[in-house]
């Protein structure tokens, strides 16, 4: 969308959020009333394990006609269980999973960001980078982009407390660690000021665009 916007070009369809609802509906009422071909679309939506919607509609629907080994699908229920893991940690395991989400919650809206027309410093580049080599920012931004009631505090431990995001983050902060100049960008030797500044006019300079637009189209025959 960055893209399209600074080229002056259409800005394309927003995704369509189904699968996430299939998914969620699939965690709270059960496989079975969601059905298989739902589940599979899911899937192939989030890409695990790189299969696609018809690898996984092949999986399952073997799975439901008993071709394949039975699927224990309480595991998916399992999941919802946000609290029973927060509850039974320790004071050390609750600060680390702390640490965990605080981290990539930043390193997730380090990434957003860039749709905003941020400043793309090579350091901010790479890091973003490494998030798409993973292929994990589409997880990020459901599990880390969370309200901050009671309950998705809770989830967010719950995340935090997670062995695979625990991982991420330890590998997230060796990429900064390799390049930590987030805010420079070359050749400015004013700093995170001189981003910050550069920043904020990119985005009067966008709004002023976006109002140009939006004139000479009021201005078209109908």
């Amino acid at each position: 969308m960055r893209a399209a916007l600074e080229a002056d070009g259409d800005v394309p369809d927003e995704p369509d959020c189904k699968e996430v609802v299939h998914l969620a509906a699939a965690i709270g009422l059960g496989v079975q009333e969601v059905g298989g071909d739902a589940l599979a679309e899911a899937f192939g939506a989030f890409a695990l394990f790189g299969l696609t919607a018809e690898d996984w509609a092949q999986m399952l629907g073997a799975a439901e006609r008993g071709e394949s080994p039975p699927v224990d699908w309480g595991l998916l229920q399992q999941r919802a269980d946000v609290l029973g893991p927060v509850q039974q940690a320790s004071d050390e395991q609750l600060l680390r999973a702390r640490t965990v989400l605080l981290g990539l919650r930043m390193f997730y809206g380090l990434h957003a960001m860039h749709a905003l027309f941020m400043p793309d410093t090579p350091a901010l580049a790479a890091l973003r980078a490494k998030i798409d080599e993973l292929g994990v920012f589409p997880i990020l931004d459901h599990v880390i982009a969370l309200s901050s009631s009671p309950r998705h505090f809770a989830q967010g431990l719950a995340i935090g407390l997670d062995p695979l995001f625990d991982g991420l983050y330890e590998t997230l902060m060796e990429q900064l660690a390799a390049d930590p100049a987030l805010f420079q960008i070359p050749d400015d030797e004013t700093g995170a000021a001189g981003f910050m500044e550069t920043w904020t006019r990119t985005l009067r300079e966008q709004t002023a665009r976006a109002r140009k637009r939006a004139d000479a189209s009021c201005e078209e025959p109908a």
